[in-house]
């Protein structure tokens, strides 16, 4: 029985619409933000002069070294402490990652961790390694759906004269991976960075 070329027509455009939907693209997953800049503004309680610490990463992933300052502290002072991140690999059009951190909240935790007897409070040396209740940090800004804490700000009180370093980690933790006892083993780093830190 022969077959129409009409009907041989038909059969290859289908062969054809089949073929193109099993070669289709997945969609591309996020890719890791580009932080060219990290700002601590220790700010004491009662007035004063605020202390700024930088981490400047001025060529993003390229492969240039990032450029630190380093933290000088009072003794026995109580600060408020705020972090900003931004993206300035085009400084005509500058990307507020802090903001995007903010609104993402549900995936995004800062852990802490510093050299012992640099602060009386909050006390021992950080969660870094442990979960966020895990020598409590003192978060102050505001909590994600599920109560749990972000670290945009947080409050630090200094002891004596003491020398140190103080990390900073920023873990992204999407699709329910952020819970009460994620750690910094859990997700992605988007930053971390240790400052060396006189107290004095």
């Amino acid at each position: 029985m022969k077959r129409s070329p009409i009907f041989l027509l038909l059969a290859l455009c289908a062969l054809f619409v089949t073929s193109c939907k099993d070669d289709e693209v997945p969609p591309e997953e996020n890719e890791q933000e580009t932080i060219t800049n990290v700002t601590l503004t220790f700010t004491p309680d009662g007035g004063g002069t605020a202390v700024k610490a930088t981490w400047v990463d001025a060529d993003g992933n390229g492969a240039g070294k990032p450029v630190l300052s380093d933290i000088t502290l009072a003794a026995n002072t109580t600060y408020t402490m705020d972090i900003s991140i931004t993206n300035l690999i085009d400084p005509q059009n500058p990307e507020n990652t802090t903001d995007e951190i903010d609104k993402e909240k549900n995936d995004h935790m800062f852990f802490f961790g510093w050299t012992n007897g640099l602060f009386t409070s909050p006390t021992g040396d950080g969660n870094i390694g442990k979960g966020f209740r895990d020598d409590p940090i003192n978060y102050g800004d505001s909590v994600d759906d599920k109560g749990l804490p972000l670290g945009l700000e947080t409050t630090w009180t200094t002891g004596a004269a003491a020398t140190g370093t103080f990390q900073v980690i920023l873990k992204h933790q999407p699709d329910g991976i952020k819970s009460a006892t994620s750690d910094t083993t859990s997700g992605e780093s988007d930053v971390d960075v240790t400052w060396n830190m006189t107290v004095q």
